[in-house]
C-alpha cells in the first residue's frame, strides 16, 4: 500500500464502520451514504476503491437490489483494473445511479480528508 493509502485508511475505515452500524440498526439508505463517502475518500487507492465497491455490492445483495448489484460488479472490475492508471472520476459516489465516468463535486469535509492524506 502506498503512502496515500495508509494515510486515508482511517477515514475510509471510519465510513465503512459507520455504514455497518447503520446497516445493523436497519438504516439501509444511511448505510449506503456512508459507503459512498468511503468510495469518494478511497477512490485514488486501488485497495480502498475495491473495498468500497465490495461493500456496496454486499449492501446491494442484502437489499436484493439487482440493478445496484449489477452496477457494483462492473464497478468492482473497473476499480481493480483502472484505479492504478488514474482512470477514476474525482468525487464520483460509486453507486449504480451515477455514471462511472462522471466526475462529481467532492464535499468539503471529504476534500479536506483527501488533501490531508496527500500531504508528505
Amino acid at each position: 500500500m502506498n503512502t496515500f493509502s495508509h494515510r486515508i485508511a482511517p477515514a475510509v475505515n471510519a465510513e465503512l464502520h459507520a455504514a455497518a452500524r447503520c446497516d445493523a440498526a436497519g438504516h439501509a439508505q444511511q448505510a449506503f451514504r456512508h459507503l459512498e463517502c468511503a468510495h469518494v475518500l478511497g477512490q485514488s487507492s486501488t485497495v480502498h476503491h475495491v473495498r468500497a465497491h465490495w461493500q456496496m455490492l454486499r449492501w446491494a445483495w442484502q437489499q436484493r437490489d439487482a440493478r445496484e448489484s449489477r452496477g457494483q460488479v462492473m464497478r468492482l472490475i473497473g476499480a481493480a483494473t483502472k484505479t492504478a492508471l488514474g482512470w477514476v472520476p474525482s468525487g464520483n459516489t460509486g453507486g449504480a445511479d451515477a455514471s462511472p465516468f462522471k466526475p462529481m463535486p467532492v464535499p468539503a469535509e471529504l476534500h479536506a480528508e483527501i488533501e490531508a492524506a496527500k500531504q508528505p
